[in-house]
Order: C-alpha cells, then sequence, then structure tokens
C-alpha cells in the first residue's frame, strides 16, 4: 500500500467531518470522496494513504526504530516537550537518515526518498555520521528541497539534540559526531505587524455569521498576542473572571489578564456558545457546524476573511501577524520588555527584544536628538553666464 506522507514543519491535514482517522488497516464505511483538500496549518503530521481511501495517523512509538523512539520518549516525557515539538524531532530524523542512506548508497538509487525505510536504522549508522553528512543534507535541503536557513536551522536544532543525547545521556556514543556543528545565517527581518487604526478597522470590520466568535478572537489576538495554537487549544474552564489560563510551548502554563475589551467579548461568546449543543463540551472557541473545536485551518481562515473586509492585505497578515502588533502595540504603550516576555510566553529575552526595533519612538527621539539634525544643505548662488554672441556668417562660400 502507497502512502502519501504530509512532512513539512507546519503541516495540517483538514478533512471532511464524514473522514475519520482510521487504524492502519481500517476503512471508513461512511463514505470517501472522490478528492481530498489537503489544508496546510500545523498540528497533525499524517500519513494519506490516496488511492485505498484511509487515514492514519503518524506515531513516532510505532514507526520510528528503538534509537530514535527512545530519544523522543526522552524528550517527551522528561523534558516535557509537545507532542507537536517531539512530532517534528520524529520528521526530521526520519529525513536526515533517508538521506543518509540514499547519499551512502545503502539502498537501491531507484527507490525514493521518501519511500526509503529506516527502520534499521541503529547506534551503527548513527556513529558513522560525520560533519561533511550533516553539511551535505543542509545543500540537499537547500538545494532540492527550497528549504529557507530557518527551517534548516530547526533541523539542525534536532540533530544536536540527538547527538547530545546519545553522547551525555544515553552513555551511547562517546564522541559526538556534530559537537561542531554550525547552524545556518540567518537573516533578521523585522516582525510585521498592523498600527493602531489598522486593528481597530479589522475589529470593526467583523459582521455577518460567528460574528461573536469571530471578534472574540481577533480581540483575545490582538490584545493578548496568544499564538494561534494556544488560542485553538483554549478550554472553556481556562476563562476566570478577568484571568486567562494559557498552555504554551513546551506545555508551560502562564496566567494573562484581560482587559475589558476582551472580558466584554469573551462573556458575549461565552453567553452565545452556552446556547449550543456541542459535542466538545470543553473547547472555548468550536465551530457550529461540527459543534467541535475550532481548527488552526478554520482560525487562518477567518483572520484572512477579516483583513480582507478591513480592506488589509490578506496575503501580507496573518493570526501571527496579530500576535506580533499585540506585542508592538504594547511596547509602543509603555510595557516594559520584561513584562512583554512574560505576556507572551518567551523563554527568552532576546526573542522579545526584537519588538523593540519595531516602530520606536525612542528611536525617533535618538534621531531628532543629533546634533547634525539641524545642519541643511546651503543651496548655491545660480550665477548667470551670458551665451557668447553669435556673429552673422557674410561669406557668400
Amino acid at each position: 500500500m502507497r502512502l502519501k506522507e504530509i512532512t513539512s514543519a507546519e503541516d495540517e491535514v483538514s478533512v471532511p467531518e464524514k473522514i475519520k482517522f482510521m487504524p492502519e488497516g481500517g476503512r471508513n464505511q461512511s463514505g470517501f470522496p472522490s478528492k481530498i483538500n489537503i489544508v496546510i496549518g500545523q498540528q497533525n503530521k499524517n500519513f494519506v494513504d490516496l488511492s485505498g481511501g484511509y487515514f492514519r495517523k503518524m506515531d513516532y512509538r510505532t514507526d520510528a526504530p528503538p534509537l530514535i523512539r527512545d530519544f523522543l520518549v526522552y524528550h517527551e516525557t522528561i523534558q516535557g516537550h509537545s507532542k507537536q515539538t517531539v512530532d517534528e524531532y520524529f520528521l526530521d530524523l526520519r529525513n536526515f537518515f533517508r538521506f543518509l542512506k540514499h547519499d551512502k548508497k545503502l539502498v537501491p538509487e531507484t527507490i525514493p526518498l521518501d519511500d526509503i525505510s529506516i527502520d534499521d536504522v541503529d547506534l551503527q549508522l548513527a556513529a558513522s555520521v560525520t560533519l561533511t553528512d550533516v553539511y551535505a543534507f543542509m545543500n540537499y535541503l537547500s538545494r532540492d528541497r527550497g528549504l529557507n536557513g530557518t527551517s534548516r536551522a530547526r533541523k539542525v536544532a534536532t540533530l544536536r539534540s540527538f547527538y547530545k543525547y546519545l553522547t551525555n545521556k544515553a552513555k551511547l556514543l562517546s564522541v559526538n559526531p556534530v559537537q561542531d556543528l554550525d547552524s545556518p545565517h540567518l537573516k533578521k527581518t523585522l516582525p510585521r505587524y498592523l498600527d493602531l487604526d489598522e486593528s481597530i478597522a479589522l475589529l470593526e470590520s467583523v459582521d455577518g455569521k460567528n460574528a461573536t466568535r469571530d471578534y472574540c478572537i481577533l480581540t483575545i489576538f490582538l490584545n493578548c498576542g496568544l499564538r494561534i495554537s494556544e488560542l485553538v487549544g483554549l478550554n472553556i474552564t481556562d476563562v476566570r473572571d478577568n484571568q486567562l489560563r494559557v498552555l504554551g510551548k513546551g506545555n508551560k502554563e502562564r496566567i494573562l489578564y484581560m482587559n475589558e475589551a476582551c472580558q466584554q467579548a469573551m462573556n458575549d461568546w461565552i453567553v452565545e456558545r452556552s446556547g449550543m449543543t456541542l459535542i466538545d463540551q470543553d473547547a472555548l472557541f468550536v465551530t457550529p457546524q461540527n459543534r467541535r473545536r475550532i481548527t488552526r485551518a478554520a482560525v487562518h481562515k477567518l483572520v484572512k476573511k477579516h483583513l480582507a473586509a478591513a480592506g488589509l492585505d490578506s496575503t501580507k497578515y496573518s493570526s501571527h501577524k496579530l500576535r506580533h502588533t499585540a506585542a508592538t502595540l504594547m511596547l509602543q504603550n509603555g510595557v516594559d520588555v520584561r513584562t512583554l516576555q512574560e505576556v507572551l510566553g518567551h523563554d527568552h529575552l532576546d526573542t522579545t527584544q526584537i519588538y523593540t526595533h519595531v516602530d520606536s519612538d525612542d528611536m525617533r527621539i535618538a534621531a531628532r536628538a543629533n546634533p547634525l539634525n539641524k545642519v541643511r544643505k546651503k543651496e548655491k548662488e545660480l550665477v548667470s553666464v551670458a551665451e557668447p554672441s553669435v556673429e552673422p556668417d557674410n561669406d557668400p562660400n
């Protein structure tokens, strides 16, 4: 049976409600449509059998060889990393060892890279890796897969973590072969965000079907700066008076305080939600059509919809840009960077400090404070030079 796999760092499979994720070998008895729409998002990485008509969720506990599985279990159970993070680690390592087996000619060249099995990956193969192998893999990702520096840097981080585990924790290797591995150089880009007037226009554009829910979602994004995964994961029990309990990256919990705008929008939505007969009773934000927790794809869609309705370029902005907007507006209005770090749930202050370089009033003041600010170019006097007179040519010849 041939399986097509979604392997991007930001993949999510969104399927019609009647299609269920089936265990391997299972079939969807309710009927399967002839065409499947696959929407790019994040959390679920799935194998998709387009010919046989069933879905099987990826599970590293059964799909990974013991050497890799032990590493992933360690990160999920001991390090407390989220399932999404651990799944990303698995995808990165699988892609690397597939490339390695192909590059070292351990499999026939006729086998497509995505069809190479990693079931036989063991300590001997892992120990044989050199920096040259990793650089070749990075080159392949850049040239053949078109991955940018950020995506390649994440894969470097995965390999570093894997070999650090083998060397320092599992004590299976005496020498770390990637200890001197450099990360790809990343371009520093400033986050794109909406200004205050554009943010107000976005909120005022909300109308029509699901307006109460959508307005609440946009208000939470713009005031609290949540990640989309955090918003989608909110439960009704996470709302307590003016407090919002948020489960962030690495299963780290933080408490945010909702301002009056958020409280009003939240109260309006909870009242409307209470009148629904829901299948998912826990989810705070739901899709009325299927009465289940709203998906990332649905949130992306509604954000794009209202951006367009507000006359904003929906190709330049996304739900994550609304998080940037919240951070920038808070900094511009007196919130210190340490407090903003707590609000956004950043582990490192460096991550938060990027917002201090965005449209900063302090930077404008600094520019005006330079004494050369008063210097202007003096205009030179224009001297009129008379053109020489031209004598008429009286020579008949």
